[in-house]
């Protein structure tokens, strides 16, 4: 497994950001790759970043204003070529079939539960890296 993985989170709140880094740590398993975190606050810097290339994870929040991470995950899967895995925040349980419409590849509700959180960011690390190898 390579030693950094790059995690965009994107948020339009900043505490929703800071919950996404806390509950990450510097890793968010023992056998996955130390995080860098690229944060975005809107739609357009998403884009940029996932253009420049590098991203390994996408972070989303469902709840962003005014592109829900829902949304721009169902975009970037369309436009993206190779599009990272995304792990989407919910405000909800009851929203999993928008996660689904959205075709994220893992959900977890808000706020974020620093053991779900970190559980689902690695398993898609994980996945991320059999595809590579």
């Amino acid at each position: 497994m390579q030693s950094t993985a790059t995690v965009l989170v994107y948020s339009d709140n900043a505490s929703t950001r800071e919950q996404v880094r806390l509950a990450t740590g510097r890793r968010p398993a023992a056998d996955a790759p130390e995080i860098e975190f690229v944060e975005c606050a809107t739609l357009p810097a998403v884009l940029k970043e996932l253009d420049r290339g590098g991203i390994d994870v996408c972070v989303l929040d469902g709840e962003a204003v005014p592109a829900g991470g829902m949304g721009v995950c169902r975009q970037i899967k369309d436009e993206i070529f190779h599009c990272p895995p995304v792990l989407l925040l919910m405000g909800r349980p009851q929203d999993a079939w928008l996660a689904t419409w959205s075709r994220a590849e893992a959900a977890v509700t808000l706020p974020v539960d620093p053991v779900e959180f970190a559980g689902a960011l690695a398993a898609l690390l994980r996945s991320r890296s059999a595809v590579e190898a």
